[in-house]
């Protein structure tokens, strides 16, 4: 099946430098937030919510400081959810290793790397914060340096004014 004809997957689909970034609605809260390549096409959101959410992605992309007010749904084990919270608690700007928040909640960092490739809700729970000891490190579970996934975190760090990746 064509990537195009997936869009029936999303309530919305919004163009981003990268590609493009799917919403996902269920049951009035934001299932899922989804980067996809270029090969999607951009879709019109398909109700209330998923225009709210396509109007914060949007403000997201033009100004990184943006902070995002939606109804998520509950996802991820408590575990993952403990990394997810230090991990929006990382300012703009800055970024936190594996190891560090691994520290902040007495785990691994390699339990903190699966907690991020879990993430449901990248951009508003932004993992691209976390990066590897020595470098990037990997991205929703992608760790291909040369990949769509790590052209994604690197164009959102580099959106949020750091710099060296």
């Amino acid at each position: 099946m064509h990537p195009s004809s997936n869009t029936a997957l999303f309530a919305a689909i919004v163009e981003a430098p990268f590609g493009a970034i799917g919403i996902r609605t269920e049951a009035g809260a934001i299932r899922e937030l989804v980067y996809l390549p270029r090969s999607f096409n951009e879709k019109a959101p398909t109700d209330d919510l998923s225009e709210r959410a396509a109007r914060q992605v949007e403000r997201y992309l033009q100004e990184p400081d943006f902070r995002f007010d939606l109804p998520l749904a509950e996802a991820g084990t408590a575990f993952q959810r403990r990394v997810w919270d230090v991990i929006s608690g990382i300012p703009r700007g800055d970024v936190l290793t594996y190891g560090q928040v691994a520290k902040l909640i007495r785990s691994a960092p390699r339990a903190v790397g699966q907690a991020c490739g879990a993430n449901w809700y990248p951009l508003v729970v932004p993992c691209h914060r976390v990066t590897a000891s020595g470098g990037l490190g990997g991205f929703s579970n992608h760790d291909d340096e040369t990949g769509f996934h790590l052209g994604v975190k690197r164009w959102l760090l580099a959106h949020e004014g750091v710099k060296g990746y």
